[in-house]
């Protein structure tokens, strides 16, 4: 048998295996990426909250702080979880 043969016949054993995952699996990482994407958005919103807050309490006292750097951080942490999903789809569909 010739090498060229041979390699023929081991590239035509190679399984291809389907792009769908396994339903089991689907389910369950699901429910993760859900977790994930709801403590996210509750991240974004008590960093929204806990800003604006130390924002009334520095106006109030007559400092001066860089909170809307602060504020500017969370709102973008904001819109990188809400755009995850769709910049994934996106990149590999």
């Amino acid at each position: 048998m010739s090498t060229r043969t041979f390699s023929l016949i081991q590239a035509a054993a190679v399984p291809n295996p389907g792009r769908n995952a396994p339903p089991a699996l689907t389910g369950k990482v699901e429910l993760v990426l859900g977790i994930a994407a709801w403590a996210g958005t509750a991240a974004g919103v008590a960093g929204v909250l806990v800003t604006g807050a130390m924002m009334a309490i520095s106006v109030k006292r007559g400092e001066a702080s860089e909170h809307m750097s602060r504020l500017g951080m969370v709102l973008g942490g904001c819109v990188l979880v809400a755009v995850a999903s769709p910049l994934v789809g996106f990149v590999f569909n």
